[in-house]
């Protein structure tokens, strides 16, 4: 693969493949939700690990 266009084709077969894979499976890839964005998932998890070096009890399960 050293075209554009071929690689264009390539990533368009596979994206084929995929859908098709998630429709067999009985998953209509409209109806997922929409994936958290990375910086944002990110900040989350620093914030969580900030939290839980001021309150380690708070980690602790019910």
């Amino acid at each position: 693969m050293r075209t554009e266009g071929v690689i264009s084709r390539e990533h368009i077969t596979n994206n084929k493949a995929v859908r098709n894979t998630l429709i067999e499976r009985g998953i209509q890839p409209e109806a997922l939700s929409p994936a958290e964005d990375v910086k944002k998932v990110e900040r989350r998890l620093s914030s969580e690990n900030k939290k839980s070096l001021h309150s380690p009890e708070a980690l602790k399960t019910s």
